[in-house]
């Protein structure tokens, strides 16, 4: 069951979540949007260990809280659901997520990516089931298909941390446990594209009881049965959040009603704008982008090989790199000789 159905059937009390993710604020398939935020770095990293760590992102439920063991989201009662998302955007890149997940019966750890367009990637612990956790993913909304969950064994995800990974592009999807890849999308696997996820996407982090008397029966199995309140509370804790970003930029536009990730624009600080081609074979391993933007499937080559995120760096910027060392080389070779 979609992630963001099941969000949606949260007591009134969980409406603090802001809209359910089976509705977004604007669907640019629909009309036309504002842009949104973009993440104009290639790296994002937050130690949630760390104080003052919870200051880089929007906790839209509480309570959330900073501990020694990182990030605490606590379900104390029916109707809680703590969640963190961030107030910027990605467009494919690779993201590290060190957590442990929460004991109880129904009780629902997860973390997703999740676009305006109703695009979605996911990873959700259910605490009934201690042996494994689910990837997910759904594109444009659509969860008619039956094959898109996968379990992914893990070895006690509640009592131990883990580092749960997803290197996403305009290819492929990867989902990662401790830097070992353990399930793969592509492209064409997701009805030749149509449901696959590859429109900017903001991150979410929470926990929530799919178990909650409230929910729909078909919810309450799905969460491995009703969740008894009188054992609260029941626990997540994320360590710390690496982020990569293979198309860095100050904004993303859908540039028409596609949600094609060809028709997103993507805008810096200096106002110039580019869009990745969608013109390569998906089949041929490479992706061909405008005006010295990043190919994300070189980008992720050079991070995907470990659990931690690493700086992608595009094809033109490392061209430039080496023209400037080598000149830098040559001016050092001419003062010496002049000083001979």
């Amino acid at each position: 069951m979609k992630a963001s159905m099941k969000w949606a059937a949260l007591t009134l009390a969980a409406a603090q979540l802001g809209a359910a993710q089976t509705s977004t604020s604007c669907n640019p398939t629909k009309k036309t949007c504002p842009a949104d935020k973009g993440l104009a770095k290639w790296t994002f990293n937050t130690d949630f260990t760390q104080a003052g760590s919870l200051d880089n992102w929007n906790i839209t439920a509480k309570p959330v809280t900073q501990t020694d063991l990182g990030a605490k989201f606590e379900i104390a009662e029916e109707g809680d659901a703590p969640t963190i998302a961030s107030d910027w955007y990605i467009f494919f890149g690779h993201i590290d997520v060190k957590m442990k997940a929460s004991n109880g019966t129904g009780i629902i750890s997860t973390w997703i990516l999740e676009s305006d367009d109703l695009d979605e990637i996911d990873y959700e612990q259910i605490s009934s089931y201690s042996t494994y956790i689910q990837a997910d993913y759904f594109g444009k909304g659509n969860s008619t298909l039956g094959d898109r969950e996968y379990d992914i064994t893990v070895t006690d995800p509640e009592t131990t941390f883990h580092t749960y990974s997803i290197d996403w592009t305009e290819e492929r999807i990867q989902w990662l446990v401790d830097g070992d890849l353990k399930h793969t999308v592509t492209y064409d696997d997701a009805l030749e594209g149509k449901n696959y996820p590859q429109t900017p996407a903001k991150i979410r982090i929470g926990i929530w009881a799919g178990g909650a008397s409230t929910n729909a029966e078909g919810t309450i199995e799905w969460a491995g049965g009703e969740t008894d309140f009188d054992d609260a509370p029941f626990v997540m804790y994320v360590d710390s959040i690496n982020v990569t970003n293979y198309n860095p930029a100050s904004a993303y536009k859908y540039s028409d009603k596609t949600g094609d990730y060809s028709s997103i624009k993507m805008s810096n600080s200096s106002s110039s704008s580019s869009t990745l081609s969608n013109s390569t074979s998906k089949s041929s391993g490479s992706s061909s982008s405008s005006a010295s933007v990043a190919s994300s499937s070189s980008a992720s080559q050079a991070s995907s090989s470990s659990a931690t995120s690493a700086s992608a760096s595009p094809v033109n910027a490392g061209s430039s790199l080496i023209a400037s060392v080598f000149v830098a080389s040559m001016v050092a070779l001419a003062v010496g000789a002049l000083q001979l």
